[in-house]
């Protein structure tokens, strides 16, 4: 279907640009462009829905004469959630109405307002900003809204996420009720459609949503990697397609600083984009990658709405994204406008079971993988040498001139082994990652479903197989250290790159503490133990603890029972007190087991008590009339010796009256048990380096 346009100059603009046939929601808001109704439109990014816009508002401002008047109060206002989003959306009106001599003028945060109150005040045609910009200018009486006939939301699910509700209820409240009004989201949640049952009138509501496959030009790769590999499994992904533009997104603004700093010191042209960079830094960020100069964009989710980059071709996910339109939103800057694009997720194997759940909720079904290995991107490597475009060029001649002359003095191999490390030098290094693991493919959908799609019963807690063969080793932390396994075993699972499935039993005593690592996890347990080299935090291999020594806590494989000494169990006995009779014949209990290896307890021979040794006889005071010593009676104190006391002076400081009423009442010790112990300070977040 050609595209039908009343306006020669779009229709001239259309085919300058190279569109042959509409997409599915251009082709939609086209049918509808001349009712002069109010739309509601839902369509899945990368669609063309800038362009869809840009005609629905051309039916409404120009009809179908081929150029504007002279520029005054503005005709249409487009308004965008973001500053990226918004000047991309300038710079496609402005080729989309060239020809027709519109005004398109951009009020942005973060640019100079003055520059644009001089430029509103010149006259325009079409105005694209943000909303808080729009409303400065309002208040200040430098946007006039009088001859307002059209208003375009785009993203405006984007919009009200980034708490921008009180600023569109302002401007859409200032401006004329007469208005036509169009609302573009790759979403129609409840609150969008409040809002168009507020500001619309009888809109034509369009969705383009459920035609096709969400992003059905992109595939998906979920990479199992270590946790603490997630750098280098980045690094790998952009050598492995050196070839083609990406874009990596992180979730904090220090995560893009970091990784941006690290990938431009490895040589990659990478450049960053964030809310904390100027809009002329973030203009120039995204200009860099337009223009080629730049290969790797690292952005946090400012970039993850509306941005069109040219020749987009990989989106790597550094973090999980929170949920699943945020990695649809993110995945959409490739596989656009009909291209072919690669969507890469980094899982760390302790989140899969989190990012299983995000891949079911957007109804993806990954292709579960591992990063390339340096020998798999040194192999690209040879064949993109190989087939180098500049082989096939036509040399000038000043190149066949070298070229003669490098024959004369080198051999071939010479040459082409100087050419090769050339090459070669200009690319980073690839990075060696820890072996994560087994990739395992888990069917899709919940465990309900896997359960009624199977005839065998779900294997119950006690159902479990026998146990697995488990190697032993010691950390120096014991009780002394308030050791507990419920902060070892994340520390354990940190430093040596496993999941607590790995971890069988575990044994605290006072100086240290033993567990179990399955051998099969073993080896690369001790490479990413020794590769995190912490000072301290000591884990070696050691013998499995002795059968009579008793730990507080159980063993964790199935199958294996809480520690015992060395005496040996004894059954119970049948026998039933409560339906015992001395006279039903009912055997009687076993007599107490005789263990044959303790000793015959023997008697203490009866001791005579010992004879009572002579002792001194007791002195008495002699008889008669003797009495003791008298003390003299009291006759006074000596003259010039110190005076009564007579009592403190008056003014002096009143004697202690006692605490008031409102005091604080003495400490009560508190009832019930203690809380468990935290392990020492220096062992507080071991093991967190990406």
């Amino acid at each position: 279907m050609p595209f039908v346009v009343a306006s020669p100059s779009i229709a001239k603009a259309l085919e300058a640009q190279g569109y042959a046939e509409p997409t599915s929601v251009q082709a939609a808001v086209m049918a509808q462009g001349g009712t002069e109704a109010d739309l509601l439109v839902s369509a899945q990014t990368g669609s063309g829905k800038t362009v869809a816009f840009g005609l629905a508002i051309a039916a409404t401002l120009l009809g179908e004469t081929e150029t504007f008047a002279q520029a005054g109060a503005p005709l249409a206002i487009i308004i965008a959630p973001t500053r990226e989003l918004a000047l991309q959306v300038q710079r496609e009106l402005d080729w989309l109405y060239n020809s027709a001599r519109a005004r398109v003028v951009s009020c942005v945060g973060g640019m100079d307002p003055r520059a644009e109150r001089r430029q509103l005040a010149q006259g325009v045609h079409i105005v694209v900003g943000t909303p808080g910009r729009l409303r400065d200018h309002m208040e200040r009486g430098a946007l006039d809204t009088a001859s307002l006939r059209i208003v375009v939301l785009d993203e405006a699910d984007e919009m009200l996420d980034l708490g921008f509700r009180e600023d569109l209820e302002f401007l859409l409240d200032a401006m004329p009720q007469e208005r036509r009004t169009l609302m573009f989201s790759a979403t129609i949640p409840r609150e969008i459609a409040s809002m168009a049952k507020r500001f619309q009138r009888d809109a034509i509501r369009i969705d383009t949503q459920g035609e096709t496959r969400a992003h059905a030009d992109i595939a998906y790769q979920a990479v199992r990697i270590a946790p603490n590999d997630v750098e280098h499994a980045i690094v790998n992904l952009l050598r492995f397609h050196d070839g083609t533009a990406g874009i990596v997104f992180c979730a904090t603004r220090e995560a893009v600083n970091r990784l941006h700093a690290s990938l431009a010191e490895r040589g990659f042209k990478a450049v960053a984009l964030s809310g904390e960079f100027t809009q002329n830094e973030r203009n120039h960020a995204l200009q860099a990658l337009r223009d080629g100069r730049a290969k790797v964009c690292v952005a946090t989710d400012v970039a993850a709405r509306g941005l069109d980059l040219p020749d987009l071709g990989l989106v790597i996910h550094s973090d999980l994204p929170r949920n699943r339109d945020t990695l649809l939103h993110r995945s959409g800057r490739t596989g656009r406008a009909g291209r072919k694009g690669l969507c890469c997720v980094i899982v760390p194997h302790t989140k899969r079971r989190v990012a299983e759940r995000l891949f079911q909720a957007a109804r993806i079904e990954p292709e579960w993988t591992t990063p390339p290995t340096p020998e798999a991107i040194r192999a690209q490597d040879r064949a993109r040498l190989l087939e180098h475009p500049s082989f096939s060029e036509t040399p000038t001649e000043d190149d066949a001139a070298l070229a003669e002359a490098l024959i004369e003095r080198r051999t071939p191999q010479e040459i082409a082994a100087a050419l090769a490390r050339m090459f070669r030098a200009q690319m980073p290094s690839p990075e060696d990652l820890i072996d994560a693991g087994p990739v395992q493919s888990r069917p899709q959908g919940t465990w309900q479903d896997r359960e009624r799609s199977s005839d065998a019963p779900r294997p119950g807690p006690r159902d479990r197989g026998p146990r697995e063969p488990a190697d032993w080793f010691r950390i120096n932390a014991g009780r002394n250290m308030n050791a507990d396994p419920r902060w070892l075993i994340p520390l354990i699972c940190r430093l040596g790159h496993i999941t607590k499935r790995e971890i069988g039993s575990i044994r605290v005593f006072d100086k240290d503490t033993k567990f179990e690592i399955l051998t099969a996890a073993a080896p690369s347990f001790m490479r990413a133990v020794a590769e995190a080299n912490d000072p301290e935090v000591r884990i070696t291999t050691t013998a499995a603890p002795a059968a009579g020594q008793v730990s507080g806590h159980g063993a964790k494989f199935a199958g294996e029972g809480r520690p015992r000494g060395e005496r040996p169990h004894t059954p119970r006995s049948n026998y039933n007190p409560a339906t015992f009779k001395e006279n039903d014949g009912a055997p009687a209990a076993p007599p107490p087991p005789v263990y044959e290896d303790r000793p015959a307890r023997q008697e203490r021979p009866p001791q005579e008590p010992a004879p009572q040794a002579d002792r001194p006889a007791r002195p008495y005071p002699p008889k008669g009339d003797f009495k003791p010593k008298a003390k003299p009676p009291f006759t006074g104190k000596p003259p010039g010796s110190k005076p009564p006391f007579e009592g403190k002076p008056a003014g002096t400081k009143p004697p202690f009256e006692g605490k008031p009423a409102y005091a604080k009442p003495p400490f009560a010790k508190k009832d019930g048990p203690k809380k468990p112990g935290r392990p020492p300070k220096h062992m507080r977040n071991k093991g967190k380096g990406g």
